[in-house]
């Protein structure tokens, strides 16, 4: 494995000497967070393998070490489980078990999920996150080919990553129309979002005093979901356990089609086609299925007068009338109507989503009733998903809006020492420091590949 004196050390490209400090920082980080096989997102506050940041951190990871980027999410589907879902959380057995909640011991993977083949080791949550991995994957062996190609990695993952994308297209088709939903506030990796509060409201929390929240212990409170949130969190998951993790057996109180989601899935394809074609494959299955994923976003979740999309709650067949983050992600889609393209630049340029003091995107309405500048999912702007839409802008060939996000992300991230998240009008960092997936990304705006994934 790479030596931390070479990670620091290696040559980068010419830059900025500020840039070059970033670069070192950012490194730290990830290295400081890696525990021998996968990176924690933050020894505080998340002391475990979690899914969609692993994915992200891969990204930023293969511009220092593309070996350690491949073990990154190799070790992630290691617990893969035999139906295809690749959980969110892959609990460390070192750790102990009241250091985060919903612990091990609650989500009895290895019992409960035994029949959806959850694997008997390691320990795992039941449910999943957002489908960045392909896409991370393909960026990985971009980095370097030759060593891509030595050690066979595509041929590896490709086959998990295509089960991985099955399970979403089927078991997850809970609208029957072929989008995929999502079961719980966490599988879209933006967890209290006010998208999700009508939602929430059908649930009935469990009593606050039957769980420990272990995220108070290094988070504020102001920052965090409510107590009221959590418990209707772990009764969506508690509910989930008892029906064995079974999609079609669960009563899925909690079901919506998510914007952001689904457009990372249309990403993902495009990268299984691309890996198909590098492994001389099949890979017309794949972009077949990413043009009719595009087509059905846009016909079931974009609102033309909102100017983006929508979630859609499948408990009444509607759209919810909140405008967050998740609905400009899909950007990131290469085959967007040119109408609807510049219907979402409109609206990230316009006052509910312009934070021109960071150029950092906030996750919620600045305008909107819910809008909390400071409280996680409800207003504060996060740097994967300025990530995203940055490379959505190159994808539609909008640089110079990309570009001035990219300049953002890489102040803000120097300036917050890697926050998870900042208040997006002043830019002071939120919830945890030297966060990885922050990290991770600014390493990749400070090494930009340029490719993009073309069917």
């Amino acid at each position: 494995m790479t030596s931390l004196e070479g990670l620091l050390d290696r040559p980068a490209p010419a830059a900025p000497a500020d840039h070059l400090t970033l670069r070192r920082g950012a490194a730290r980080v990830l290295i400081d967070n890696w525990t021998g096989a996968s990176t924690v997102p933050s020894r505080t506050l998340y002391p475990h393998q979690w899914s969609w940041d692993s994915a992200f951190i891969a990204i930023g990871q293969r511009h220092l070490s593309a070996r350690r980027a491949q073990r990154e999410l190799e070790s992630l589907l290691a617990a893969q489980w035999a139906d295809g879902r690749i959980p969110h959380i892959v609990f460390n057995p070192a750790v102990a078990a009241d250091a985060y909640f919903p612990s091990p011991d609650f989500w009895q993977s290895s019992r409960a999920g035994r029949a959806a083949g959850a694997p008997s080791a390691p320990e795992t949550s039941g449910i999943v996150q957002p489908p960045v991995h392909a896409l991370a994957a393909w960026l990985v062996h971009l980095a370097d080919p030759v060593e891509s190609r030595r050690r066979g990695f595509l041929a590896r993952v490709h086959p998990r990553l295509a089960a991985w994308h099955d399970y979403l297209l089927t078991r997850r088709d809970l609208g029957g129309r072929g989008l995929v939903a999502i079961v719980h506030p966490w599988e879209p990796g933006m967890d209290n979002s006010p998208c999700w509060d009508r939602a929430l409201a059908r649930v009935e929390p469990v009593a606050p005093d039957t769980f420990r929240r272990a995220d108070l212990d290094h988070g504020h409170p102001a920052d965090r979901p409510t107590d009221l949130d959590y418990g209707r969190y772990v009764r969506l998951a508690a509910d989930y356990r008892e029906a064995g993790y079974d999609d079609r057996a669960a009563r899925h109180r909690f079901a919506l089609e998510d914007p952001s989601f689904n457009a990372l899935l249309i990403a993902s394809e495009l990268a299984l086609a691309a890996m198909s074609r590098e492994l001389r494959l099949p890979h017309e299955r794949h972009t077949q299925r990413a043009d009719r994923l595009t087509r059905t976003l846009v016909e079931r979740l974009w609102d033309e007068d909102a100017g983006l999309f929508r979630v859609r709650d499948l408990h009444d067949g509607t759209l919810v009338d909140e405008d967050s983050v998740s609905g400009l992600v899909p950007l990131l889609v290469p085959h967007l109507p040119e109408d609807v393209v510049r219907r979402l630049r409109a609206t990230l340029l316009g006052p509910r989503f312009s934070a021109t003091a960071t150029e950092l995107v906030p996750s919620y309405d600045l305008t909107g009733h819910a809008f909390d500048k400071h409280r996680y999912w409800r207003g504060p702007a996060w740097f994967n998903t300025a990530w995203l839409i940055h490379r959505g802008l190159r994808t539609h060939g909008l640089r110079p809006d990309a570009e001035r996000i990219r300049a953002g992300f890489l102040d803000q991230a120097k300036r917050s020492a890697f926050a998870e998240y900042i208040d997006p009008a002043t830019g002071e960092g939120r919830g945890t420091r030297n966060f990885s997936w922050t990290a991770a990304l600014a390493l990749d705006l400070l090494c930009p590949d340029h490719e993009e994934l073309r069917p």
